[in-house]
């Protein structure tokens, strides 16, 4: 009995003792985790070892990764693969969790912004328009900046005419919209409307491609298309694109952009006519447009140029068909004339002729 009671203090005394143990134990501890490799589980850990960086830079990976309603993953924060490298804090939190400066944060996703490439992903394999000669030639086209086309950015960067044509502050917006909506058709059309301002026109024929290859209807998309192909000199191309960017166009929305380019490039094509037609339109649409006004102006100096070379060579080939039809009745021969040998109007012999032609035939029998 006495044996059982000193082994039961025995027992007492070691779990006080072990009570004391932690109970001396920084509770800060507990904020440091890693990975075990081993049971595939994060775990506690009092000390972070330097062998341990490789475990604490996979769970910095998990937790800087979410994941969408839609099953995306998408990353809220950069990851540095320097070893050699003081590590930053990711997703503003350090090893114990708490949350790093916001200053530090800011100026960590600026600069990945700023390395970020603005493109709209891996070309496509194929769209309805890959027929058309420019497209199939984008690769050897050369580069025609636009910067005009930075006007179409106001309502992303807003109003102030500085920061409309300050490309810099449309790259930076374009790049955080990229992150938030990487596959939108929207983002793949502004992104090639940067690129036209820049005047690289295979990256934007190809942000274009992937919009159509998305949505091949889209009004908007065809128009911008045809209008780099306009730009160079893929006429029939642009015209293609254009009148299927109007047939597609809603019925609500207002056409006027595409009669207007319509306009334009039935002008450089020398179709004036036709040309004239869709600029009236888009004065009907856009009352006071000057370009429009300017175009007809123009089409208006230029003098009345309907004859052309091939209407004066259909004139010429009548001409000779009508003549030869009035030599044919009259029944002339151009060699009589050259043997001496008259022909009556009626295309009968004279008697004369016919006189001569017996004498001959008697002194030939006899």
């Amino acid at each position: 009995m006495k044996a059982r009671s000193n082994a039961l203090n025995m027992i007492l005394a070691v779990l006080l003792a072990l009570s004391n143990f932690y109970s001396q134990t920084e509770s800060e501890t507990s904020y440091t985790w890693k990975l075990d490799a081993g049971i595939g589980k994060i775990m506690p850990d009092v000390v972070l070892k330097a062998e341990d960086k490789t475990q604490e830079l996979m769970l910095d990976i998990l937790m800087s990764t979410v994941t969408n309603p839609d099953g995306m993953w998408k990353k809220t924060g950069s990851v540095s693969y320097c070893t050699n490298c003081a590590q930053k804090s990711l997703m503003g939190r350090n090893n114990r969790g708490l949350k790093a400066d916001d200053n530090a944060l800011e100026d960590s996703v600026n600069n990945d912004a700023k390395d970020e490439e603005l493109d709209c992903g891996k070309p496509v394999n194929f769209t309805y328009y890959d027929h058309l000669v420019g497209i199939q030639t984008r690769a050897s086209h050369p580069h025609i900046p636009e910067p005009d086309v930075a006007s179409t950015f106001r309502q992303l960067v807003g109003k102030s005419t500085k920061a409309t044509h300050d490309i810099d502050l449309i790259e930076r917006k374009l790049k955080k919209y990229k992150r938030d909506k990487p596959k939108s058709v929207d983002l793949y059309n502004q992104i090639g409307n940067f690129w036209r301002i820049k005047g690289d026109t295979y990256k934007s024929i190809e942000c274009f491609r992937r919009a159509l290859a998305v949505s091949p209807n889209n009004a908007d998309i065809l128009l911008n298309l045809a209008r780099v192909l306009f730009n160079l000199q893929y006429l029939d191309d642009a015209i293609f694109l254009t009148r299927r960017s109007l047939e597609v166009q809603p019925p609500d929305q207002n056409a006027w952009m595409q009669h207007f380019q319509l306009g334009e490039i039935l002008k450089a094509y020398c179709h004036y006519q036709e040309a004239a037609l869709h600029l009236r339109h888009v004065l009907e649409l856009k009352p006071n447009y000057q370009p429009a006004l300017a175009a007809l102006q123009d089409m208006e100096s230029i003098p009345n140029s309907s004859v052309h070379a091939y209407t004066v060579i259909i004139i010429i080939v009548l001409v000779i068909i009508v003549l030869g039809w009035i030599l044919g009745t009259l029944d002339i021969h151009v060699g009589d004339f050259w043997n001496g040998q008259p022909v009556s109007p009626g295309g009968h012999e004279s008697n004369g002729y016919k006189s001569n032609k017996a004498n001959h035939r008697f002194q030939s029998k006899r």
